[in-house]
């Protein structure tokens, strides 16, 4: 198969497309076809040696996520048949023809959504979602402030948010906020021009936003901390910003606040196929029936996936960057 192998850490130059083995699947693994597979910034760090090889025993293949065709099954699997449209999420080796996955990380695909698409789903709605329900609590009626709402992340937070009957704030730069307002953000924020803290403080009240789902770090979290409502919960998924900043912690423990620092790729596949499995119970259907709903900025071919990342990094997009594998 076809696949990015990296054999140097020099960013977009590393993504060079080579021929290597098949994966064989283990007895309660899927071998999918990749249609397509989605960038994320922790594909861009890993081009740069900032992410270790997660299979540091094999090859070096990036790639966290995909959507495709079941082509065959481990022999104790029972919940896919060859031939199902299939989405998951992986630690790596998402940017090949094909990848070998546990049954219970797959997820089916959307009938509404169809496979050429569904890879814009699975990190960055299992991001949001664990963000700022499992972990931040947000449900119907309170406010949440998600940073770069534009992004792949922040598309998906606004329509989670806006699914179970929460209230949202975003952040983003002057020329995505009307996209963010027509995804359903009650307040849009325009960093460059506004004080989210200010802005923040006079949507609520004086009383602060619930859950602040943060993807930049930086000097953001110390302003994080004075959005925040009594008892609320900052949930820190990123450090596009930086991961050092001057912290009133006085402040934090005053609100009885919580700071959570979380991420997806490193976690235990034990607590990947939890989640899994509880979103499909909650999230999946809301696909279906049209409340959730990937937004795609771009597409590439296989070939171009260099192109993809280098695009990724002017953080012009608005949602996901998708590449057609096959």
């Amino acid at each position: 198969m076809r696949a990015v192998v990296l054999r140097s850490h020099d960013g977009a130059e590393s993504l060079v497309i080579t021929e290597v083995d098949d994966p064989v699947p283990g007895p309660d693994e899927v071998l999918v076809n990749v249609h397509a597979t989605a960038l994320n910034r922790a594909d861009m760090l890993q081009t740069m040696g900032f992410y270790p090889n997660p299979f540091p025993t094999s090859i070096e293949i990036p790639g966290l996520e995909f959507s495709g065709v079941v082509a065959a099954v481990g022999e104790r699997v029972t919940m896919w048949t060859v031939g199902d449209a299939v989405m998951a999420i992986d630690a790596g080796g998402a940017y090949a023809e094909r990848i070998a996955v546990h049954q219970r990380q797959v997820m089916t695909v959307p009938t509404v959504v169809g496979v050429a698409d569904a890879a814009a789903i699975p990190e960055v709605f299992l991001t949001a979602w664990d963000a700022l329900v499992v972990q931040g609590g947000l449900t119907s009626g309170r406010w949440a402030l998600v940073h770069a709402g534009a992004s792949g992340v922040g598309t998906a937070a606004i329509q989670i948010a806006k699914a179970i009957g929460a209230r949202v704030a975003v952040t983003c730069s002057a020329g995505k906020t009307e996209a963010c307002r027509l995804l359903g953000a009650d307040l849009v924020i325009d960093y460059n021009a506004q004080d989210f803290v200010v802005e923040v403080h006079a949507a609520t009240a004086g009383a602060g936003v619930d859950v602040v789902l943060d993807v930049i770090g930086g000097d953001y979290i110390d302003r994080n901390i004075q959005s925040v409502a009594t008892q609320g919960r900052i949930i820190q998924v990123g450090l596009m910003g930086g991961g050092r900043s001057a912290v009133n912690v006085g402040l934090l423990l005053s609100k009885r606040a919580a700071l959570i620092g979380t991420a997806l790729r490193s976690r235990p596949i034990e607590q990947k196929i939890a989640l899994v499995q509880r979103f499909i119970r909650e999230m999946l259907p809301l696909f279906d029936n049209g409340a959730l709903r990937p937004i795609i900025d771009s597409r590439y071919p296989f070939e171009q996936i260099a192109d993809a990342h280098r695009y990724m990094a002017t953080n012009a997009n608005t949602g996901k960057i998708l590449i057609d594998v096959r």
